[in-house]
């Protein structure tokens, strides 16, 4: 069947290469995610990972139909109520809705399979986040971002002195890869459904380390928040599970914050270059920001910091 997108409202997207529209016949509504690109990922596994978390009792998004050949999928409609949106509308009731955020992580860390079946009853082996793919993801802020701000000739040992950072600081990590990851866990995946909060977006989930979601929420780029509130939620978190390694933890949480705003940045700024999403160049100056709150004060990050202050004025880094 092929999809007549004429009959839909088609709804903002976001970074991927997915598109989204919102069937309504009725009182019925869904959404019709449809993809070409990566579409085994945006399709199959996406919904191999809802069922997951389904199964778990967590709120994703339901199959409705399936139509692969066609390149696209109908699914629960959650409405247009995210956490980001909320906070939006009323910052009075961000330590609220982060502490309810903070208790959905909890439920999801507490997963224990790491297989699950797609709609075409194949198995889905959800893959461990190993330092090689970390490595390379923080490399992006080189491939991307560093190579639209500096020549050729500097770029190249700028290259080889940052990667040896992004080594020496997933070598220096401590917790076990053992626990569900989201991997973009943060306000604008996470939706208020009938008083209760669902998780969206969830495709990238891997198994990995328990700090890695946990610097999306609290560090997360698109929603300022000062070190008060940050350490409100970080608090909160601790407190959930005293069986924590309060210090594997907090050295966990800092490194995996900085590397993953690293591949931010370089990841904003390829969607501006390669797929014309420019919208996302602004958050790029926030996320220097949370990068130097983090390293600042930090001894780990000494020779990181060098290197990006020696490369990056304050000019460059408030560019949008």
């Amino acid at each position: 069947m092929l999809l007549d997108k004429s009959k839909l409202k088609k709804i903002k997207g976001d970074a991927s290469f997915r598109n989204f529209y919102r069937k309504k016949i009725g009182n019925k509504k869904s959404i019709i995610v449809w993809a070409t690109k990566e579409k085994e990922k945006n399709l199959l596994i996406y919904d191999a990972i809802n069922n997951l978390l389904i199964k778990n009792k967590i709120l994703a998004p339901k199959l409705y139909s399936e139509d692969y050949k066609n390149n696209f999928i109908e699914i629960e409609d959650f409405g247009n109520d995210t956490v980001f949106n909320l906070l939006k509308k009323n910052k009075n009731k961000k330590i609220y809705l982060y502490k309810k955020s903070v208790n959905l992580l909890n439920k999801i860390q507490k997963i224990k399979q790491n297989k699950t079946k797609n709609f075409k009853g194949k198995n889905y082996r959800i893959p461990i986040y190993k330092n090689s793919k970390l490595f390379k993801e923080a490399t992006l802020f080189s491939e991307w971002y560093a190579k639209k701000h500096m020549p050729k000739k500097k770029l190249l040992n700028f290259k080889i002195k940052i990667n040896k950072q992004i080594k020496f600081l997933l070598s220096n990590l401590k917790l076990k890869n053992n626990i569900f990851v989201h991997r973009d866990f943060h306000a604008s995946n996470l939706m208020d459904y009938n008083g209760k909060l669902a998780i969206i977006d969830s495709q990238d989930a891997i198994i990995g380390n328990r700090a890695y979601d946990l610097a999306s929420l609290i560090d997360d780029v698109r929603f300022k928040s000062n070190k008060k509130f940050k350490d409100i939620i970080y608090d909160y978190y601790l407190n959930s599970d005293k069986k924590i390694n309060k210090v594997f933890l907090l050295n966990d949480f800092v490194i995996l914050s900085v590397l993953r705003n690293l591949k931010i940045i370089g990841i904003f700024t390829r969607l501006a270059a390669r797929d014309r999403k420019k919208k996302y160049l602004k958050l790029i100056p926030y996320t220097w920001k949370l990068i130097e709150f983090r390293i600042k004060n930090n001894r780990i990050f000494d020779d990181l910091r060098k290197i990006l202050d020696l490369n990056f004025s304050k000019k460059i880094r408030n560019f949008k």
